[in-house]
């Protein structure tokens, strides 16, 4: 067991996806894994392992922003040997032609967060995915004819800000879109050389000040998982 979960070694398997919110690893645990089993609930956290397509597979939870994701993919990768990590989450369009449920792959990651300044002394690091996954969630995208987009994402420690100042400074540079996980996950797989991707399901147009409610998102959440599933047992 780790601090924060768990499991006994070999309760997770290699290949992980990562949602923010607990009940969504419940929901993929449910929907897509065979012969589930709940190996944590510490903190609510849900983390399951199964089956997809007789692959061992687990699902985490990971809560939200960067210090949580850090905790959550630290332990997977350093204590149960993860080898491969996704992020499947939400995300606030930030370009006129990006619309609500369309998909993001992060293929790097811009940052307001000082993680990466306190881990290099000042400077910055460029935070960007594994190529091989990245190609794999397109070609998959692809073949669901699923309205994908990859390039730049914004990863902000804010939620609701006042000044917007910065946020327009990004869109002005064309990226696509922001979140609050994908900093850390990459920075960490960088520093333990194994693989993570982010994919992403746009639930907000931040331009045109459109949200899906929870409820809604559920339709294009399963299709960002399937996208996900099929990346991971192969990428």
């Amino acid at each position: 067991m780790s601090r924060h979960l768990g499991a006994n070694k070999g309760e997770i398997a290699e290949r992980v996806l990562l949602p923010g919110d607990p009940l969504r690893a419940k929901f993929v645990a449910e929907h897509f894994l065979e012969e589930a089993n709940c190996y944590n609930e510490v903190r609510g956290m849900y983390g399951y392992t199964g089956l997809y397509k007789g692959v061992p597979m687990s699902v985490q939870g990971t809560g939200m922003g960067n210090p949580s994701m850090s905790i959550y993919a630290t332990e997977l990768i350093v204590d149960y040997e993860v080898k491969k990590l996704i992020r499947i989450g939400t995300c606030g369009a930030m370009q006129e032609e990006i619309k609500i449920r369309d998909i993001i792959l992060a293929q790097a990651v811009s940052s307001d967060s000082n993680m990466t300044e306190k881990i290099f002394h000042g400077c910055n690091f460029a935070s960007t995915a594994d190529f091989s996954l990245l190609m794999k969630a397109y070609q998959q995208a692809q073949a669901k004819n699923a309205n994908v987009f990859v390039g730049n994402i914004y990863n902000s420690d804010e939620f609701y800000r006042e000044n917007l100042d910065r946020l327009h400074k990004f869109m002005d540079f064309g990226v696509l879109a922001v979140e609050m996980e994908s900093t850390a996950l990459y920075t960490l797989a960088a520093k333990y050389g194994v693989k993570a991707l982010s994919i992403l399901t746009v639930g907000s147009q931040l331009l045109r000040q459109e949200h899906l409610t929870h409820k809604e998102s559920e339709h294009s959440f399963y299709e960002m998982v399937e996208i996900a599933l099929n990346t991971v047992i192969d990428g």
